[in-house]
């Protein structure tokens, strides 16, 4: 069994993150937190050997291997160290279900492919009669 840490850059910084199914959620260094970060209901969380009570939270761009997608993190003070070194993030469940990111902990590969393929539509309400000119195309 691998674990997988993978590069990842958040807001131009690049940084170490685990991909953990066994994590319910994500987090991230205090130190990489983003300025709109904001205090929440305190959770208690079992990281890095420790017993931690976090109360901040923030949404990331994250992109990894290319791929942009965004998550919700946890910050937290320090996450400890893998056989990679030190971690900068981990990546929970949570978002990699939301993203359609899988792992393969025997052959310790990532898979993004739902990630590489998912589409968005985007909904605005447009009056009948204003229907062709909101397009930019005449009558």
């Amino acid at each position: 069994m691998a674990r997988i840490v993978k590069e990842i850059e958040v807001a131009g910084r690049r940084l170490k993150a685990l991909l953990d199914t066994g994590s319910l959620r994500s987090y991230i260094r205090a130190e990489f937190r983003l300025p709109a970060s904001r205090k929440v209901t305190p959770i208690t969380v079992g990281l890095g050997g420790r017993v931690r009570r976090l109360d901040e939270r923030c949404d990331l761009t994250v992109t990894i291997d290319g791929l942009e997608f965004d998550m919700t993190v946890y910050t937290v003070d320090e996450l400890g160290e893998t056989e990679h070194g030190h971690l900068d993030a981990i990546i929970g469940a949570l978002t990699m279900e939301e993203w359609y990111i899988k792992l393969d902990p025997h052959t310790g590969e990532l898979d993004l492919s739902g990630l590489r393929k998912r589409e968005f539509t985007e909904y605005s309400i447009v009056r009948p009669d204003r229907f062709f000119e909101t397009c930019g195309v005449a009558k």
